[in-house]
C-alpha cells in the first residue's frame, strides 16, 4: 500500500507549505481549496483531493483520532 503512496506525492511538503503560508491547517486548506468557489489551479486542488485522502487513510489506520 504504501507504494502507491510514493508514486501519488510528486512534490513532499508543498501543499502543507502553501496551507502554512495561508495561515491554516493542512484539512482546512484542503477544504477550502476543494470548495466549489476556490479560484485554485488544477494541481492544488489534486493536492488537496490527495490530502484529504492520505488523511483518511491515516485515521482508518489508527495513527491519529477525530
Amino acid at each position: 500500500m504504501a507504494d502507491f503512496i510514493q508514486k501519488a506525492i510528486k512534490r513532499p511538503g508543498a501543499f502543507r507549505k502553501k496551507a502554512k503560508a495561508a495561515g491554516m491547517s493542512t484539512h482546512a486548506y484542503a477544504e477550502k481549496v476543494l470548495s466549489s468557489d476556490s479560484k485554485a489551479d488544477t494541481r492544488t486542488r489534486r493536492q488537496a483531493a490527495l490530502a484529504e485522502t492520505l488523511g483518511r487513510l491515516a485515521r482508518r489506520a489508527g495513527k491519529f483520532k477525530k
